[in-house]
């Protein structure tokens, strides 16, 4: 969007050729670039509680988080490149980043482990939910493709989602 809350028109060296009627692009872009930027918001959230973690099991902690920060930042740049195979344009800037997002930041100075897995699985959750939206728009926007790979990224965020889960569970977690 602009700064007059307008969507802007793709450059013409930008609008990549599709069957897709203008419409159906539109919408798509517009509900995979809020899962882009909830992705990066997801991904800087992961980072810093990979980086700021601090337990007696640290190297279990962290290395889990590097593995879900990793799988995130990947996923990204199959949703902005489909993006473009359709003819839309994606994420341009942090300030882009911050107008989309749905995924709270994170600037606590301390969060226990505990805490940090409890807030992943809650932005999961909330990234599983906007993504299975965007299933359905896609397919009412006769756009298959972009669909199926939303359908392989939320997998992917379950799969983080379980993984979260199992940890926060009681008795001799990873604290």
């Amino acid at each position: 969007m602009t700064s007059t809350g307008k969507t802007p028109s793709v450059p013409t060296q930008l609008a990549t050729p599709t069957d897709l009627k203008p419409g159906e692009v539109k919408a798509v872009t517009a509900a995979v670039n809020r899962l882009i930027a909830d992705g990066f918001a997801l991904y800087v959230k992961t980072k810093n509680f990979h980086w700021h973690v601090a337990s007696s099991h640290f190297r279990d902690y962290h290395l889990l988080l590097d593995e879900q920060a990793d799988a995130i930042f990947n996923s990204i740049d199959v949703l902005a490149e489909r993006i473009r195979r359709i003819g839309g344009t994606t994420i341009r800037s942090v300030s882009h980043i911050g107008q989309l997002q749905t995924i709270k930041d994170d600037n606590d100075d301390f969060v226990l482990p505990e805490e940090m897995i409890l807030r992943l699985i809650a932005d999961n959750r909330q990234l599983a939910e906007n993504q299975r939206a965007a299933i359905e728009l896609c397919d009412q926007n006769r756009d298959t493709p972009t669909g199926n790979i939303l359908q392989d990224i939320l997998d992917q965020t379950e799969k983080r989602i379980w993984f979260l889960h199992a940890v926060s569970q009681g008795g001799h977690s990873m604290e």
